[in-house]
């Protein structure tokens, strides 16, 4: 009996046992160039250069991949062992810092089949999932969650905003084989939802009745001018009138000025254009509603959030001004194991280069202080300096004031 609960307890284990298909969080130095490629469909794609950025908490553990020439087209990517979700969760994990303060580029990474050639990626080779923060001026500041779906990128229904700072964070990506997902930030959540809902995977269950007609007597006018009620006597007054208190000008000459015509003013009888009364409409309808029927070109499908293929990820982006660190990257089917990830992240690396920003920020403080208090004293000294040469000048007036008396 104990030797089949330990069975039962060692098989339960081996089931929650955590798949890692893709880490890469670049601690070996410059040995990643041997595993992600550069694209050679174009001669001119921005370099990527290893670096911790200017604010860290390790030097070494913290370096991650930074795009570092600005507005250029960056084409890099990494493959793996094949692999499917289908029947797993996905989750895609991975950290940006922007550096430069970015005002315009791309932040994301997209995940390949494993068809795609490394040297031939280019942006309009077919990805499947396309994942990350992408900003361009202050109107887009938005994360992409981007399905490819029977040969079309799918874009999420919904607003996910990124962030725009100049500190690392950790977007995360969760698909599960309900065809639900999560998105965090920071181990936040920023969205969730289902994917059918979210995205336009699938045409509508319904439409509107083609067959269907609103019928010719329907009648959605809820109130009706009564048919009983008549314009009262006198209603009827013009709007302006002659001023009665005018009087032509003396100086006024009917061959020069022609016929005087006094200036028209406002009626003060005037009551505006009648209208009867409204009354409830006795055949009111109500409001017709086109009556809806299932849509034939409708067919669910529970595989929306399965892949057979997943083999490359790819860093295919635009920057304007470049800057921005790529790092800890984790592609799983354990999203436990990726909060636990994040958490190390946020714990170590984040908190580190906020206290060495802000160590940072407090020393240029002291600088500036320090600078202005230096240029206020020289200002006090340069004041003193004309002073004296003032006393000297209003000595030098004195005696020549009195040589001249002398004279």
């Amino acid at each position: 009996m104990l030797k089949l609960l330990l069975l039962g307890c060692l098989a339960a284990y081996t089931v929650a046992e955590p798949t890692v298909y893709f880490k890469e969080y670049f601690t070996d130095g410059d040995e990643w160039e041997s595993r992600w490629s550069n694209s050679k469909s174009k001669n001119d794609f921005g370099k990527f250069v290893l670096t911790a950025g200017k604010f860290y908490n390790d030097p070494e553990q913290d370096k991650g991949l930074q795009t570092s020439q600005d507005a250029r087209f960056y084409a890099l990517s990494t493959s793996f062992d094949k692999f499917s979700n289908k029947d797993k969760t996905l989750v895609v994990q991975f950290s940006i810092k922007h550096e430069q303060s970015i005002d315009c580029g791309g932040g994301y990474v997209k995940l390949f089949p494993s068809t795609v050639e490394p040297e031939k990626m280019t942006g309009d080779s077919e990805y499947n999932i396309m994942f990350g923060p992408d900003i361009c001026g202050p109107g887009t500041k938005k994360v992409h969650v981007i399905f490819q779906y029977k040969g079309k990128n799918l874009l999420i229904n919904k607003d996910i905003r990124c962030k725009d700072d100049e500190a690392t964070h950790v977007y995360t990506l969760i698909v599960k084989p309900d065809n639900t997902y999560e998105v965090l930030i920071d181990n936040t959540k920023a969205q969730s939802g289902s994917l059918e809902e979210d995205w336009d995977f699938l045409p509508a269950k319904e439409i509107k009745d083609p067959d269907a007609k609103k019928p010719e007597d329907w009648d959605e006018r809820e109130k009706i001018p009564d048919p009983e009620d008549e314009k009262p006597e006198g209603w009827d007054k013009p709007e302006h009138i002659p001023d009665p208190d005018a009087s032509q000008p003396e100086d006024w000459d009917p061959e020069m000025d022609g016929e005087w015509e006094p200036p028209m003013i406002d009626n003060p009888e005037y009551q505006g254009e009648w209208t009867p009364k409204q009354i409830d409409n006795p055949n009111y309808s109500g409001k017709w509603v086109h009556p809806m029927i299932a849509n034939p070109e409708y067919s669910a499908d529970d595989q929306l959030y399965a892949y057979e293929d997943f083999g490359l990820l790819g860093l295919d982006l635009w920057q304007v001004k470049s800057g921005s660190i790529f790092d800890n990257f984790l592609i799983t089917d354990d999203p436990e194991l990726a909060k636990t990830e994040c958490e190390n992240i946020l714990s170590t690396t984040v908190k580190g280069e906020k206290k060495m920003r802000d160590e940072h920020e407090e020393e240029e403080k002291k600088k500036r202080e320090a600078e202005a208090k230096e240029n206020d004293d020289n200002d006090e000294d340069d004041d003193d300096e004309d002073d004296d040469d003032m006393g000297e000048l209003e000595d030098v007036n004195f005696i020549y004031i009195s040589a001249f008396n002398c004279r």
